[in-house]
């Protein structure tokens, strides 16, 4: 095979280049998706002051209420923003104004119980973990909440399966099977 005198150095700058990136995987637009999900370690129990329960998956914290200390530790951890679920009659503090002092983003979408599970509620959700900065804390009172838009983001937008994604979402606090049964009905209808 002949090569070209012109193309010679083109081939070993891209072998040159290809061997210093051998480190790192070639990844497509559609390999994306299902790649950030498989690269990432399985979801784990974590500690950090006083939360009752936490979990972290890859960049996303999943847990109940943090106090006003907790989410300091949290800033001086890297986390860059909050998204809570719980209603403003339910909060015991302005955590918007405490995480927006510490500089964290907020994102507030208050709701409670199966009824307000809404197919609206879920796209929400589900555009805002899409959108928010990571590191990233996801929280309700228990983590129960948080469990059902965690399934269905991580079936839809991550490319888990739905039995990983429940075991997760109960992992995190899922109990309520009102919650499980809204959760599937949205995956079930919104599967590519």
């Amino acid at each position: 095979m002949k090569i070209s005198h012109m193309l010679l150095p083109l081939l070993a700058t891209g072998l040159l280049f290809s061997c210093t990136c051998c480190d790192a995987p070639v990844e497509t637009a559609s390999d994306s998706q299902s790649a950030s999900s498989q690269a990432i370690a399985p979801m784990a129990a974590v500690e950090l002051g006083e939360m009752r329960k936490l979990h972290l998956w890859g960049g996303v914290y999943l847990g109940s209420q943090p106090s006003e200390a907790d989410l300091a530790l949290f800033k001086d951890s890297g986390l860059a923003s909050v998204i809570n679920m719980r209603k403003s009659a339910e909060m015991q503090f302005d955590e918007s104004s405490v995480a927006q002092g510490l500089g964290l983003g907020y994102s507030h979408i208050g709701w409670n119980g199966p009824d307000e599970l809404t197919d609206e509620l879920f796209d929400s959700f589900r555009e805002l973990m899409n959108q928010a900065q990571q590191p990233m804390l996801v929280h309700c009172a228990s983590s129960n909440r948080v469990g059902a838009i965690w399934m269905v983001w991580r079936a839809l937008d991550q490319g888990a399966s739905v039995e990983t994604a429940l075991a997760e979402a109960k992992m995190a606090g899922m109990r309520t099977p009102g919650y499980e049964t809204k959760a599937l009905d949205y995956i079930s209808r919104n599967s590519k």
